[in-house]
């Protein structure tokens, strides 16, 4: 009978160890997990990188080639109608957005809360400012990048440009773009 009492003692002892031990190496092991990568998410923002870089590379493409003088159509006319296509045809939205503070077109103002902050965090020297949102029932990325003055020529229409440095940002792209 004795033993049986020293036995069950040792088996609650060792139940109790084991279950402080696991209870410990759990957190420990919880800690170091990689956490799970949503990767839609992921891809939704290569998709933006991918859109800005071209959307980009076409304003300075238009400037560089088509705008001489102040009659000529200025690229963010053109980046807007092209925006309004790409919008129409539900691939996802873009807005071309002032961030000097002067817009040309008020159209061109941030409208909400997003966009808003994002102008803010972008003239502040963030690179990239995005969120999360949902809407009628599926995800979206909201992100935005800034416009930078890149080149002379864009002071021809924007006198308020030419006191900024290279790379000021001077407006921002601002992308809905479903997560799938």
């Amino acid at each position: 009978m004795k033993n049986c009492q020293n036995l069950s003692k040792l088996l609650l002892c060792a139940f109790v160890t084991t279950a402080i031990l696991f209870s410990c190496l759990g957190n420990t092991f919880a800690e170091d997990k990689p956490v799970k990568k949503d990767r839609a998410l992921e891809r939704t923002r290569d998709t933006v990188r991918m859109l800005d870089d071209v959307y980009k590379t076409a304003v300075i493409l238009i400037t560089t080639h088509y705008v001489n003088d102040e009659d000529d159509l200025p690229a963010g006319t053109a980046a807007i109608a092209l925006f309004d296509a790409i919008n129409k045809k539900g691939w996802h939205e873009v807005r071309l957005l002032d961030a000097s503070g002067e817009p040309i077109n008020d159209e061109n103002s941030a409208k909400d809360a997003f966009e808003k902050m994002a102008v803010k965090q972008l003239k502040s020297g963030e690179p990239w400012y995005e969120e999360i949102i949902k809407k009628n029932g599926k995800r979206y990325l909201r992100a935005a990048t800034p416009i930078p003055v890149v080149m002379q020529k864009c002071t021809m229409c924007h006198d308020n440009y030419k006191g900024l440095e290279k790379n000021d940002p001077i407006g921002v792209l601002s992308y809905t773009i479903p997560i799938k």
